[in-house]
């Protein structure tokens, strides 16, 4: 048997009849398919028995065991090299398991395989298309994962790592991903070979879940590696009386606040105040002047202009003698102006830069935006965005949340914060949002009034 497609199905009837279709219909013929129901209570018994008579097809019924365990009995009772998961509200192109399928027999060294794919609505309506780089020859930094669904993966290579790790509840795909990219080739095919339905049940729906499993599958791996992830961070405060530092949301000026997230971080050695203005460390919470992680650094006026970048504040961070002694792998800038940055963003912020392998990374958004700039005849778009449809448009990544991470011996080589290969990691709702205005702040305050 070549190819083993599991279908995982937990109250989607509505849509299943179509997954299973789109599985039998297949160019190909060299494939089984398993269909595992996880204790559904609606309509879905009655519509998997109507295919029981078909050869091709094994049926699974269990209670509530949840999608990693789900995965984890499919790869037990599968017979294929090859094994696929397709979820219960999705369906594939009719050829989409014969062209996977021939990459992997194409290259034994192969550990998986994904495409890109179609976003539907309910109703079958394409959203858009999730369009990846050229995996063979254009991608060289691994930190945008494949979808956990829809991706063919040599069984083998699968059970050599354990399986699915059943300790997280989400996110199978992305652990998947750090355990292939760390130990086995991987590739993709530029061609959209499923479609990927989002409606309001959806488990990927769930924004702070999956990133939150996410950090945690980071840590984890982190850990077990014994990767150094020691961590300077620095917070830039340009002062004077108006500044947002001095300003309070809850019972904390902004300052004392962003010092107490900082300080809540695992991956910390000492942090470092940075600003023209004494009267900012003097504006802490007692408790965080005496702790003797805590420094202040006394910046030039010249340096805290609005022009001038910080690669030159740092450097001059760096080169003190007391900052030479101090054991760390990288420098992490953290913004004052998000007051609702959680700690463990920051510590997932560094653990990606170094599961990943890149020189300097960002905490960012994606936009799929149209961006305009004015040329003095008008507006002109940005990348001749305007062009191409959204279903097309890649997404763009905007700097959000305020974390910006580089490893020292990047740092020391190019003076630069940002250089080199420039990973990313994306940031929450909450953690992005920015005080850059008194809107905003009068915003922040609500927020935080009602958390």
């Amino acid at each position: 048997m070549l190819i083993t497609v599991y279908i995982t199905n937990y109250n989607y009837g509505q849509y299943l009849s179509k997954a299973v279709d789109s599985v039998l219909n297949q160019s190909t013929t060299d494939f089984e398919l398993i269909i595992i129901d996880d204790g559904s209570v609606d309509n879905s018994k009655e519509i998997i028995e109507s295919y029981r008579s078909n050869k091709k097809v094994s049926i699974i019924y269990q209670q509530n065991k949840g999608l990693n365990a789900t995965n984890n009995v499919a790869l037990k009772a599968s017979n294929g090299k090859y094994i696929m998961r397709l979820d219960a509200d999705d369906y594939l192109e009719e050829n989409a398991i014969e062209i996977l399928s021939q990459k992997l027999e194409s290259d034994p060294e192969l550990g998986l395989v994904f495409p890109n794919y179609y976003l539907v609505n309910k109703d079958d309506f394409i959203i858009s298309e999730e369009i990846r780089h050229d995996f063979d020859n254009e991608v060289q930094l691994f930190d945008q994962a494949a979808h956990g669904a829809c991706t063919m993966i040599r069984a083998d290579f699968l059970k050599q790592v354990g399986g699915y790790n059943e300790n997280y509840t989400c996110q199978d795909g992305y652990e998947l991903w750090v355990k292939f990219t760390l130990k086995f080739k991987i590739s993709n095919v530029s061609k959209p070979l499923f479609y990927y339905r989002q409606h309001g049940a959806n488990l990927t729906s769930n924004e702070n879940r999956i990133l939150d499993t996410r950090a945690q599958i980071n840590s984890d791996y982190i850990a077990e590696s014994g990767i150094s992830t020691k961590s300077l961070i620095v917070i830039p405060v340009r002062g004077g009386e108006k500044d947002l530092a001095y300003r309070k949301i809850g019972n904390r000026n902004f300052i004392s606040q962003k010092v107490g997230q900082a300080l809540e971080t695992v991956n910390h050695t000492e942090i470092i105040i940075t600003s023209p203005d004494q009267n900012v460390y003097d504006a802490l919470d007692v408790n965080l002047r005496n702790n003797d992680r805590v420094h202040f650094h006394l910046r030039g006026e010249d340096k805290a202009r609005i022009s001038q970048s910080l690669d030159g504040t740092i450097q001059e961070i760096t080169e003190l003698d007391w900052v030479q002694k101090i054991e760390f792998t990288n420098i992490c800038v953290i913004a004052i102006e998000y007051p609702f940055l959680k700690s463990h963003k920051i510590d997932d912020a560094i653990h990606t830069l170094f599961l990943f392998g890149s020189d300097s990374l960002l905490s960012v958004l994606s936009d799929s935006s149209v961006f305009y700039v004015h040329k003095g005849d008008g507006l002109h778009p940005i990348l001749e965005r305007d062009q191409f449809t959204k279903l097309e448009r890649d997404a763009l990544y905007r700097h959000s949340g305020g974390i910006t991470v580089v490893r020292r011996k990047a740092f020391d080589a190019k003076k630069k914060i940002i250089n080199g290969m420039v990973g990313h990691m994306m940031i929450d709702k909450e953690s992005s949002f920015g005080v850059f205005s008194e809107h905003d702040y009068q915003l922040a305050l609500l927020i935080d009034s009602n958390q």
